[in-house]
């Protein structure tokens, strides 16, 4: 009799074991920051955790399975937030990068925006689990705007063409541009969009009431922005009998400040209006005097709550975090980098980047509680703008000529704070885990280190085959496309057509357009080079090669894709004095350079149900082969059109 217990309980125990590997997630949280690198020399984050400096990675790596991923070229955001969210390569999901152009569309501007969720060709995963019956919540996802979910909520996916997107601005002087025209574009959202950077006038101040008194003729500007008109007062409160502008009052009406300012100081939060097309919402602002000269030279920012009705669905959702945890401050900076032209710049970078990441530890605490999503996926773009920005990464580079130990050690102990704001933000979902929950972290893509920029239209302008003017007095330049005949545009794609581009383009064929295509590739391998003799292009691959090389779709890219040399980057705009190699201020990338390099790898750690408890996967997979294994941990049909392979290696 005592055996057959015995039997009877070894066989539940048996039975318990059993279920227990059986069963399946029931809810998902996945946090994708931009940019997280993650390897074994450099970017050792799975180091930093086990010495306890990322802890609540620590956890998930003892409590699950982790490893490195391996994204898809061209290495950036758009296609690689679709590759991990569709379980496809850019073959089957279409996202061949973020401007991409398409037969029958003029060159000037981009046809298909990256970043819309309209762009994709198959379903993402959150579409999936909604129709599965889980509860989604996205916040700040590209490519999911505008809105797919139909009973979830969507938070400010970045750039997708939805919404009163209102990123933060600099102000300065007119009489700083002719230092910053050289820049062109740059001061334009992806370099086509809105300012990013606004030049303004400057004049004696008059009409101002309830300001300190100044010392010197106070001088004023008028900063028209998003619908809405704010002044600054440039004052000297100093009484030393010189110029000495020292403080910046801000304000809606001249009799009415709200706040004054010295150097280096953030207001609080105003409540403001703004305005998107004809209609009026409500957001919030916040001022800081980046810098200040004696003789009043400015330099303001002004940072706008990132969440508002319009940009938000269901729109009560902006109002109700704003109360709840206050204004949105996404991430950092913008793209193309704004921080990266004053020394004061860097500690403005700084503290924005801990705003970000401490608003969005508090946001993923203040979902779970409030909506209460069986799927939270999240993001935020500040480890990409850190990575790439002027300040730190060309010191932990030891290849670059910037480089030194001190300046290592001090550099990599700001980004080591940045990660630890990422651990944070999985801190808070981890308090709201339970036993069926799957808990993720990966990335899009990591940061390489970059010393220089190629200007490949100014090369192509030397050979006779591109044509531009510049305005002298923006220095924004524009392409003559009817006489331009090759042309590159971001983010690896050459143009080609011995006709010209101009008009609705269409992709050439017949026996000049080969001609020109191969002179076009015998120059990059035999002209392009640097003054060391480095050829910064690793491979061109014409357009209907680009799906056995790249994984590309046909439809969605240029005459000839290629491929960078690490430490190189393409740059698109050209300037009248024709360089091609430039020393760039950022000192970051990831566009177009090869995926496999380790510099490219991201972090892949997943815990919860059916998940093999501390396994570190053997060797690095690929981005697509996420989604699917998410799936099957949840007991979710995987899709025909995934192209990725389940990790059954780390499943229980």
């Amino acid at each position: 009799m005592a055996g057959l217990v015995t039997l009877l309980l070894l066989v539940f125990v048996l039975y318990l074991s059993q279920s227990s590997k059986n069963q399946k997630a029931f809810k998902l949280y996945w946090f994708i920051p931009d940019g997280m690198r993650a390897e074994e020399e450099l970017f050792t984050v799975f180091k930093w955790a086990r010495e306890g400096k990322l802890p609540n990675i620590k956890k998930m790596m003892e409590q699950g399975a982790y490893g490195y991923s391996i994204p898809d070229f061209p290495s950036h955001t758009p296609t690689n937030f679709a590759s991990l969210l569709t379980g496809a390569h850019p073959l089957v999901h279409g996202i061949a990068d973020g401007p991409m152009h398409i037969q029958g569309y003029p060159l000037d501007k981009p046809s298909i925006n990256g970043f819309s969720s309209v762009a994709k060709k198959v379903p993402p995963i959150w579409k999936i689990l909604e129709e599965a019956g889980k509860k989604v919540v996205l916040l700040s996802i590209p490519g999911s705007t505008p809105p797919e979910l139909k009973n979830g909520i969507t938070i400010r996916g970045r750039w997708g063409n939805w919404g009163a997107d209102t990123p933060a601005l600099i102000f300065e002087p007119k009489e700083k541009l002719e230092e910053r025209k050289k820049e062109g574009r740059a001061f334009r959202l992806f370099y086509l969009g809105q300012p990013l950077t606004v030049f303004v006038d400057k004049k004696p101040a008059s009409s101002w009431t309830n300001v300190p008194t100044s010392y010197s003729q106070p001088l004023e500007t008028e900063m028209s922005t998003y619908g809405a008109v704010f002044y600054a007062l440039i004052q000297d409160t100093t009484n030393d009998n010189k110029k000495n502008y020292n403080m910046v009052s801000f304000a809606l009406l001249k009799n009415q400040p709200l706040v004054t300012l010295p150097q280096g100081k953030w207001s609080e939060w105003y409540p403001v209006k703004l305005k998107f097309k004809e209609t009026t919402f409500d957001s919030n602002i916040k001022f800081k005097v980046i810098k200040l000269t004696e003789d009043g030279i400015f330099r303001i920012r002004m940072f706008f709550n990132n969440a508002n009705r319009l940009i938000v669905d269901p729109p009560e959702v902006a109002q109700e975090l704003t109360t709840g945890i206050g204004p949105m401050v996404d991430f950092v900076d913008n793209w193309p980098a704004q921080l990266i032209y004053e020394q004061e710049d860097k500690q403005t970078f700084l503290e924005e980047a801990n705003m970000s990441l401490e608003w969005h530890a508090r946001a993923t605490d203040f979902i779970f509680k409030t909506y209460k999503p069986d799927v939270f996926i999240q993001d935020t773009y500040t480890p990409n703008q850190m990575l790439e920005s002027r300040w730190w990464h060309r010191y932990v580079d030891r290849e670059n000529p910037d480089y030194s130990p001190q300046k290592e050690k001090d550099a990599m102990g700001d980004i080591l704070k940045m990660y630890q704001g990422l651990d944070a933000i999985l801190g808070e979902a981890l308090k709201h885990a339970d036993k069926q929950t799957l808990i993720v972290l990966s990335s899009d893509h990591g940061i390489a280190g970059l010393h220089k920029q190629v200007k490949l239209n100014n090369f192509f302008a030397k050979k006779g085959w591109f044509r531009f003017k510049t305005d002298p007095a923006t220095g924004v330049s524009t392409v003559d496309w009817v006489n331009t005949r090759v042309a590159f545009l971001k983010m690896a794609h050459v143009f080609v057509n011995p006709n010209g581009l101009g008009g609705n383009w269409e992709r050439g064929s017949g026996t000049e357009y080969e001609k020109l295509r191969n002179e076009v590739i015998l120059a990059f391998k035999e002209e392009l080079v640097d003054k060391d003799g480095s050829k910064p292009v690793v491979r061109a691959v014409k357009w209907e090669n680009a799906p056995q090389f790249f994984e590309l779709p046909t439809d969605r890219i240029g005459d000839i894709v290629f491929e960078v040399k690490k430490g190189y980057q393409w740059l698109e705009e050209p300037d009248e004095k024709l360089g091609v190699f430039v020393k760039p201020l950022t000192s970051g990338y990831k566009q177009a350079n090869n995926p496999k390099d380790p510099d490219m790898w991201t972090p892949f750690v997943v815990m919860g149900p059916g998940v093999k408890k501390g396994f570190k996967l053997e060797k690095p997979i690929s981005h697509v082969d996420q989604m699917p294994t998410i799936l099957t941990l949840m007991g979710i049909r995987i899709p025909s059109y995934v192209q990725g392979k389940v990790l059954k290696e780390a499943i229980e």
